[in-house]
């Protein structure tokens, strides 16, 4: 059975980033699938400088299922730490809750989002720099010790975070 931990400042803050991640994503995503042509949200298709995709139809189901839903489920597990076999087998850091370690995969995935955006549309907003600086606090927060012994699941001090 697992030892009830008090919540510290840094979890609830983690826990709230992915809401704040996962709910603009979902909006993002859904009017992109919603609407291709990306007009409901002001993107049009001429704005794309590599012709990868012809309408935004793909990149809206990407953003609303990797950076919408899955950051949401996150937020909730990392609330309940809640257990997932198919987290746990695809959770590199071993002694870590699965919900963690995703954690770190959900910045790096945003991370990477942005760098392919800023790629394709070759031109920079402040809304990349704000969510560049998202992502890197997602890392910062998920990295600090008091997230890290939160998240714990064998003894110890959460300090020797090892790969299997």
């Amino acid at each position: 059975m697992r030892e009830a931990k008090k919540m510290p400042f840094s979890v609830k803050l983690l826990i709230v980033l992915h809401g704040f991640l996962g709910i603009g994503a979902v909006f993002g995503g859904g009017a992109l699938v919603i609407d291709p042509s990306g007009q409901m949200i002001g993107m049009p298709t001429d704005m794309m400088k590599v012709p990868l995709f012809s309408d935004f139809l793909f990149p809206g189901i990407i953003l609303l299922i990797v950076l919408g839903i899955g950051p949401l489920g996150i937020m909730v597990s990392l609330l309940r730490r809640q257990a997932w076999p198919l987290g746990e087998r695809l959770n590199l850091f071993r002694p870590m809750q699965w919900s963690w370690t995703f954690s770190l995969y959900t910045a790096f995935a945003l991370i990477i989002w942005i760098m392919v955006q800023l790629y394709i549309i070759k031109e920079t907003s402040v809304i990349h720099i704000i969510y560049i600086l998202l992502a890197l606090v997602i890392l910062i927060v998920t990295l600090l010790p008091s997230a890290r012994d939160y998240y714990e699941l064998e003894s110890g001090s959460g300090d020797g975070i090892t790969m299997t």
